[in-house]
């Protein structure tokens, strides 16, 4: 098979969709690997490495040309849009949900769209797990960071002081990246408070933080209660393929502490804050109320090197099984490959993007 790898298009977006580790296990499986020039050089990799491994460099039109997968990190930009060719297939973070311009140029193009975000197995998402786990580790660490006066924040030490108290985080959600903002944020002394809809999630948050970190069940009143304190808000809910829920208003806003700073994560599936939209690493920021809201939907980005590693260890396994059995006989076949399916041969094959879509069935 031929893979190509391009130069992600986003904005401060230094990942690459593969090391060339990955280059050299395909090469050597006997599979031909494309990449952009310069498409690792954020992460570490320039080009003469991944050349080094065995593959080929080209430019980015040539490479959409002759791939029959493309392997990326995050969704396809406009600007890429009539790169795609028909039957293409393409492996990346889709998170089509929120994007329906994006949903229908793959069901024009009729791209078979896998997105890492959605393959499942062993009731698990091995492909979210790793970019999620970093993520959650970075949300307290943004959060305390814009808590600085100078940056619109209230001026709290999120880890508080001799004789003062530490900030207060509240956390919505405790999967990955909420065990994970848990993790740090209790660590670094901060009041830290889970929120998740699970209450088997929150026995898990019990024992394997010792009571250190409160746990609460998802309710409206408890989300109201909770935020009225907060000094720090991380949205951390996840719906496999579909759009996050809102968990807070723009009217629950006005309820909350001035200059304290929401980091939603959730971004990237349209957000569980009313008031979030997504930013850049460039600009990462904007107040509404008096809340800073950090919204960067690439946050893994900002440490391409870590995250490229991370990402690759993942996705090899499963990009070896889709170039060895072939597209089309993977997605048949393969039941955690067909679990990863969102688009294919210009139907949406996926029911929770069906339905944010508006279908009530899947076409």
């Amino acid at each position: 098979m031929i893979i190509g790898v391009p130069k992600e298009s986003k904005t401060e977006e230094f990942r690459v969709g593969i090391t060339p580790f990955g280059v050299q296990d395909l090469k050597e499986a006997g599979h031909a690997v494309l990449i952009e020039s310069g498409a690792g050089v954020g992460s570490g990799f320039p080009d003469d490495e991944f050349q080094r491994a065995g593959a080929e460099i080209v430019d980015k039109r040539t490479l959409f040309t002759r791939a029959e997968l493309i392997v990326k990190v995050k969704e396809p930009l406009p600007p890429e849009y009539e790169l795609h060719k028909e039957g293409q297939a393409l492996f990346t973070y889709l998170h089509l949900a929120p994007n329906r311009g994006l949903t229908e140029l793959l069901l024009r193009k009729k791209v078979t769209a896998l997105g890492y975000e959605t393959l499942t197995k062993n009731n698990a998402l091995p492909l979210l797990a790793p970019m999620s786990e970093i993520a959650g580790r970075m949300a307290p660490l943004m959060g305390a960071y814009y808590l600085q006066k100078f940056k619109g924040g209230s001026g709290i030490l999120a880890t508080g002081a001799s004789g003062v108290k530490p900030a207060k985080i509240v956390v919505l959600g405790a999967g990955v990246v909420g065990t994970n903002a848990a993790r740090v944020a209790s660590n670094l002394g901060m009041e830290t408070v889970v929120i998740n809809k699970d209450t088997v999630r929150l026995q898990k948050i019990d024992e394997l933080f010792g009571g250190r970190v409160k746990t609460l069940p998802a309710t409206a009143q408890a989300i109201a209660g909770e935020i009225t304190n907060a000094d720090i808000i991380v949205g951390a809910v996840l719906v496999p393929g579909a759009k996050a829920p809102v968990l807070i208003t723009r009217q629950m806003l006005k309820t909350m502490k001035q200059g304290s700073v929401i980091v939603d994560v959730a971004v990237d599936q349209g957000g569980c804050i009313e008031t979030t939209k997504p930013t850049t690493h460039d600009d990462p920021v904007y107040e509404v109320d008096g809340i800073i809201h950090y919204c960067v939907a690439n946050m893994p980005g900002a440490y391409p090197r870590t995250s490229t590693l991370a990402l690759t260890n993942a996705t090899l396994p499963y990009i070896k099984i889709i170039a060895r059995m072939g597209v089309r006989k993977a997605v048949q076949d393969d039941p955690v490959i067909q679990s990863a399916v969102n688009t294919d041969r210009g139907k949406i094959v996926n029911k929770a993007l069906a339905e944010a879509m508006g279908f009530t069935t899947i076409e």
